[in-house]
C-alpha cells in the first residue's frame, strides 16, 4: 500500500440541528503521531477519534481539528433561581417599608435581577454527538487517505523508473567488470616487459597476479544481491494491504550498503563512474520514501 504522508481532508455532517467540521492535514513523520484540538465541551469525544483515525492513518504527523456548532432547539434553557427571586423581594420590601419608598416592584423589575434568570446549556447526548461526529470524521480521513493515496501512486511510479534505470547501469557494471581482470593482464604483462626489457615472460607468475587480482575486485556477488533488491524493491511497491514506507527504508539502506561496496573494490575508473551513477539515484530514492506511509 504505496501512500504518501502528507495530505488534507475536511469532512462537514449536519443533523438534529447540531453540525460537525472536521479537517486534517498530515506531514511525513517517523512514526504515527495525533494531534487532535475539539471543543472543550467535548472533549471527552478525544479518545474515540484517535480511535478511529488510527484504522486508516498508519505514520505521519497528523494534526485534526474539529468545530462545532449548535443550533437545535434544545440547545438552552432558561432557568429561574426561585430562592434568590424571593431573597431580592423581601430585600426591597424592607427597604420600601423602612424609608417610605414608592411601591414599583414589578416583575419586569425583578426579573433583571442579576442571576434571577439565567440561561444554562443542556446537556449533550454523547453518543448522539458521537454519531453526528463520525460521520464528518469518515468523510475526513477518507479524503485525506485518497490524496495520500494518489501522491503515493505517483511516488511509486517514479521508484519503478528509478529501479529501471538502475537495473540498466547494473547491467554495464555487469558488461564491464570482466574487462577490468583482462585489461589488468595485459597492463601486468606490458609493465614486467618494459622492466625486464624481454619478450618471454613467466606466464605462471602472470597468471598467479591476475588470479589475486580478478578475487580482490571481484563484484560478482554484490552485483546479484544489488539486483535481487531492486527485485524486491518492486515486490513492496505491489503490497496492497499495509505501509511499505519502512520496509523500503530499510531496503535502501541495504542497497547502499552494496553499492558502497562495488565502490571501494572497483578499480576502473568506468566502473567508478557508474558507482556514483547508482549512489544518485539511491539517494533520490531515499529522499522519496522519506514521504512514505
Amino acid at each position: 500500500m504505496v501512500r504518501s504522508m502528507t495530505g488534507f481532508g475536511r469532512g462537514t455532517y449536519a443533523e438534529h440541528g447540531k453540525e460537525f467540521t472536521v479537517e486534517i492535514k498530515s506531514v511525513n513523520h517517523r512514526y504515527v503521531d495525533f494531534y487532535i484540538k475539539l471543543p472543550r465541551q467535548i472533549a471527552y469525544l478525544e479518545e474515540r477519534v484517535r480511535e478511529v483515525a488510527a484504522k486508516s492513518i498508519f505514520r505521519g504527523k497528523v494534526d485534526i481539528f474539529i468545530s462545532f456548532e449548535d443550533r437545535s432547539e434544545d440547545s438552552r434553557s432558561v432557568m429561574l433561581d426561585e430562592a434568590l427571586a424571593g431573597a431580592y423581594i423581601q430585600a426591597v420590601e424592607k427597604l420600601r417599608d423602612k424609608y417610605g419608598l414608592k411601591d414599583d416592584l414589578s416583575l419586569s423589575f425583578v426579573s433583571r435581577f442579576p442571576d434571577v434568570l439565567r440561561i444554562e446549556k443542556n446537556e449533550d447526548d454523547e453518543e448522539q454527538l458521537w454519531v453526528i461526529l463520525n460521520k464528518a470524521l469518515d468523510a475526513a480521513v477518507a479524503s485525506l487517505v485518497q490524496m495520500r493515496e494518489k501522491e503515493g501512486n505517483e511516488l511509486r511510479m517514479s521508484l519503478l523508473q528509478k529501479a529501471d534505470y538502475m537495473e540498466k547501469i547494473i547491467s554495464q557494471i555487469t558488461n564491464r567488470s570482466p574487462e577490468v581482470v583482462i585489461e589488468y593482464k595485459q597492463k601486468l604483462e606490458n609493465r614486467i616487459k618494459e622492466l625486464l626489457n624481454q619478450q618471454t615472460i613467466d606466464e605462471n607468475r602472470i597468471a598467479m597476479e591476475v588470479a589475486i587480482f580478478a578475487d580482490r575486485c571481484s563484484i560478482d556477488e554484490e552485483l546479484v544481491r544489488l539486483g535481487s533488491h531492486l527485485i524486491q524493491l518492486r515486490d513492496i511497491l505491489s503490497i496492497k494491504k499495509q505501509p511499505v514506507g519502512r520496509k523500503l527504508d530499510f531496503l535502501v539502506q541495504e542497497i547502499n550498503r552494496e553499492i558502497n561496496t562495488i565502490g571501494s573494490k572497483s578499480n576502473d575508473i568506468e566502473i567508478t563512474k557508474l558507482v556514483l551513477e547508482l549512489k544518485s539515484e539511491t539517494e533520490k530514492i531515499r529522499e522519496q520514501i522519506q514521504n512514505m506511509e
